[in-house]
């Protein structure tokens, strides 16, 4: 099964008064350039998605603004909101457990984090950029779970 992480697109700052509210942070839109990015970056996604795949997004405005370039009706997920770690997420998605293709739309650091988790084996605090994209999907060879990087994609190569 696949496991596509994609980072929200490009979102406005939050003004320095609202800078600890996190009311204010899930209201955060997306910026013209970040509307852009999700456009292209869908695009990329809806040529290669497999039909089942299902779309799941944080309840951030910026994420669901993302996922609405992929799909007009993702599946919000509390989880997966700010603040999350790569934990929560694997609760969140039931992977590889699951026989459904997921993308999560969400963000950072928890992504990167899972991301680290799948493909090491460890928590780490790797990157991914706004509107990146990776593509990692689950296997099993000679009784072993293996993950493996499809693709990693970042905004500037749509």
């Amino acid at each position: 099964m696949n496991l596509i992480l994609w980072r929200h697109a490009d979102a406005e700052n939050l003004p320095a008064t609202l800078a600890l509210s996190a009311q204010a942070d899930l209201a955060r839109e997306l910026t013209d350039r970040g509307r852009k990015q999700a456009e292209k970056a869908a695009l990329w996604l809806r040529a290669r998605l497999p039909e089942d795949t299902i779309i799941l997004s944080s309840p951030a405005v910026r994420a669901v603004q993302t996922a609405h370039a992929l799909t007009p009706s993702p599946r919000i997920v509390r989880d997966l909101a700010p603040g999350a770690n790569a934990m929560t997420l694997l609760g969140a998605i039931d992977w590889p457990g699951t026989a459904q293709n997921v993308v999560i739309v969400g963000h950072q650091p928890a992504l990167g984090q899972l991301a680290s988790l799948l493909i090491s084996g460890q928590e780490a605090y790797w990157t991914i950029k706004k509107a990146g994209i990776w593509w990692l999907a689950s296997r099993r060879r000679e009784d072993e779970s293996q993950v493996v990087v499809r693709a990693v994609i970042n905004p500037d190569l749509l």
